[in-house]
Order: C-alpha cells, then sequence, then structure tokens
C-alpha cells in the first residue's frame, strides 16, 4: 500500500496547526448594537413593566376577583393571581367571576401575557441559540478569511489607519485587527472590524487570522524591536503578502525592509517633511495633509494601468486622475521621464484624483 504523498502530508500538518490555533485563541469578535447586561436589562425592565400594569388592573377590578379559600381578595393574592395568570398555571382558586373582570382577562390581560411570553422566548432565543450561532458563524468566517487586512497593533497609527481604511470605502468586516489590549480591541469593535486578543509575534496567532491569505498587512506594535519581529514572523508565515509597517527610529528603516515589509512608514520623518514644507510655503504641508487622507478634496491612488490605456501617455490616464509615476518592473519612473509617455500592461500608476469633497464628478478610490 503505498504512503501519503508529501503534499497531503503538508496540507494535514497545516489543518492541524490551524485547529490548534482556533483552540489556543478565541474566535474572532464583532461589536453588537447593544451590549449584553442593557439587552438583559431591557428585557427584565419591559418584562416586569407589563406585569405590574397586569397587577394595577386586577388590582383595580379586584371586585370582580374570587377567591374560593377565603373570599377576600388582597393585594398579595393579587399578584399571586397575576404571578399564575402570566405564567398560564391556572389553579383556579382566584377567577375572575364578573363580565367587567372577564372582560379584562380577555382584552388586556391575555395580549399581555403573550407580550411577556414572548419577551421571555426572545431573551432565551438571544443570549443561548442566537449567540452560539455568533459564535459559530464567526469562526466559520475565521476558517474562510481571504483578501482581508490584518492590522497588528492597534494604538495611535492602528487606529487611524483603520479609520482611514474604512473611510476610503473598505468594508469593516474585511478588516481584522489584532492587540493583546481588550480595551483598544473594543475602540476596534466599535467600527465594525474583527477583532482578536493575542500576540502577533507567534506563529499561531498569525495563522488563526489566515495571514497567508491576507491581501495586506499593517504592522504598528508601538515599539520599532516589536514591530521588526513581527514583520519576520508575518513574512516567514506569508512570503507574497504586502506589508507596511510604522517605524520610529531612521536606524531601524533598513531593518524593517530587511525583515521583509514592502512599505515602511516613519511618521517622525514625515512629520519633519510637513514642517520643512511649511517653512517653504504656507500651503505645501496643508497640501501634503490632504494629499495623505481620503477626507480632503484630492487622494492619492495606486492601482495597475488598465488595458484600454496601455500605449497611451501617463498624462491621458482613462481615470481624469493626473499621474505622478509609474512602477514598472520594480523601478519607479517619473512622468517627465519617456518611459511614462507609453504605459504598459503590468504598470503600477500613481496617481491624484479628486475626492467627493473636492469633485463630485471625481473617481472614487480604486486599488
Amino acid at each position: 500500500m503505498k504512503g501519503d504523498s508529501p503534499d497531503k502530508n503538508a496540507a494535514a500538518r497545516s489543518r492541524e496547526a490551524k485547529r490548534a490555533a482556533r483552540k489556543r485563541f478565541k474566535p474572532l469578535r464583532r461589536a453588537v448594537k447593544l451590549p449584553v447586561w442593557g439587552d438583559l436589562s431591557l428585557r427584565i425592565g419591559a418584562a416586569l413593566f407589563l406585569i405590574m400594569v397586569v397587577v394595577m388592573i386586577h388590582w383595580w377590578d379586584r371586585e370582580g376577583l374570587v377567591d374560593s379559600v377565603d373570599g377576600h381578595v388582597s393585594f398579595l393574592d393579587v399578584v399571586y393571581f397575576t404571578m399564575i395568570s402570566i405564567t398560564t398555571t391556572g389553579f383556579g382558586d382566584i377567577a375572575p367571576v364578573t363580565d367587567s373582570a372577564r372582560l379584562k382577562e380577555a382584552i388586556i390581560v391575555t395580549p399581555i401575557r403573550f407580550a411577556v411570553f414572548f419577551i421571555f422566548v426572545g431573551t432565551a432565543y438571544n443570549f443561548i441559540i442566537k449567540r452560539s450561532w455568533e459564535k459559530w458563524r464567526m469562526s466559520r468566517i475565521q476558517d474562510t478569511l481571504s483578501g482581508h487586512v490584518v492590522v497588528l497593533g492597534y494604538g495611535v497609527s492602528g487606529s487611524q489607519s483603520v479609520e482611514e481604511l474604512i473611510q476610503r470605502g473598505t468594508d469593516a468586516s474585511s478588516i481584522v485587527v489584532v492587540d493583546p489590549s481588550e480595551e483598544r480591541l473594543a475602540e476596534a469593535e466599535k467600527l465594525g472590524a474583527n477583532v482578536m486578543a493575542a500576540d502577533a509575534t507567534r506563529d499561531e496567532t498569525l495563522r488563526a487570522v489566515r495571514i497567508e491569505e491576507a491581501g495586506s498587512v499593517l504592522v504598528s506594535a508601538g515599539r520599532d524591536d516589536t514591530s521588526i519581529l513581527i514583520v519576520l514572523t508575518v513574512r516567514h508565515l506569508a512570503p507574497k503578502v504586502p506589508i507596511s509597517v510604522v517605524v520610529r527610529a531612521n536606524d531601524n528603516e533598513l531593518l524593517a525592509r530587511q525583515a521583509g515589509a514592502d512599505n515602511v512608514i516613519n511618521p517622525v520623518r514625515f512629520t519633519g517633511l510637513l514642517l520643512a514644507g511649511s517653512a517653504q510655503g504656507a500651503h505645501i504641508s496643508d497640501y501634503l495633509a490632504d494629499l495623505a487622507s481620503v477626507s480632503g478634496r484630492v487622494q492619492l491612488v495606486e492601482r495597475v494601468v488598465e488595458e484600454n490605456e496601455c500605449g497611451l501617455s501617463i498624462a491621458e490616464l482613462k481615470s481624469g486622475g493626473r499621474g505622478l509615476r509609474i512602477y514598472r518592473n520594480g523601478r519607479a519612473i517619473g512622468y517627465w521621464e519617456d518611459e511614462c509617455q507609453n504605459l504598459q500592461k503590468g504598470d503600477v500608476i500613481v496617481e491624484i484624483v479628486p475626492t467627493e469633497n473636492g469633485d463630485s464628478s471625481g473617481v472614487g478610490l480604486r486599488v
């Protein structure tokens, strides 16, 4: 009998590793519209209010009730009768005997009885069935993640990047945030992102969020050494996934690239550029900040050249944007260079396009 092939063995080991990661870490989660305690409080409050309404109705119309035990209907008897009536127990020791009391039972108390019943049934569904279903559904989503954005670290830079992505049109449900701080993750949940409380430097964590299937990875751990370690781990598990990382020391930029980062962002250097620009002109820093955010009048867009643009000049883009440069075979080519006068298939274009704030006829972000 022939043994299993190496490919099958590798696939089996990969599945086992993913199952082990899911057992060790909590599954992804998303924020619910109403906290558990708030939902439960509202339901209990509504049920108690309706029960008190029935108690008052029975108390006001206690003359229409008969107690077969002692013939006297006290307030305690009314509360007792209300509870057995609401729960449809009906022992028969207290009963409505007048036409008025029976009419109130039929047209007022009975609908309230059904309302309380549905409140309790709905509570059981929401807290047992629905939440179990949601946990299972999120686990299934976790198993099938593909093309998603993984944000490793949800500090200042990470949180701003998530907000900007959502403003640029990225579906929040396609963003996965990993951070050890539950407090930070609570903020990400409010935006609708999937979150996981875990250590992003661990292989198990990254496998659990299907890092190898991600569309892009954003790393901002708050410390350069931690961020570079995360980049190394991601690149080891996902050799082809684009990685962007934030580092704050100039000396660490080269290390981050050597670790496998495709884009290295230095916020300190960018701030210096804005300051220097403001010294050269009052509006330069304002325009640079405008380009960096989708909330401004214009924005920078990176995209692959379209088929109907091949052979055209970078000044003749079909999008209506202003082409700045192209990337061809890993080389940056400025709009003034001859190569930009003949766009080729596979070229990556960086262009400026107007946003909705700047021009209602402007195109949106395309990636």
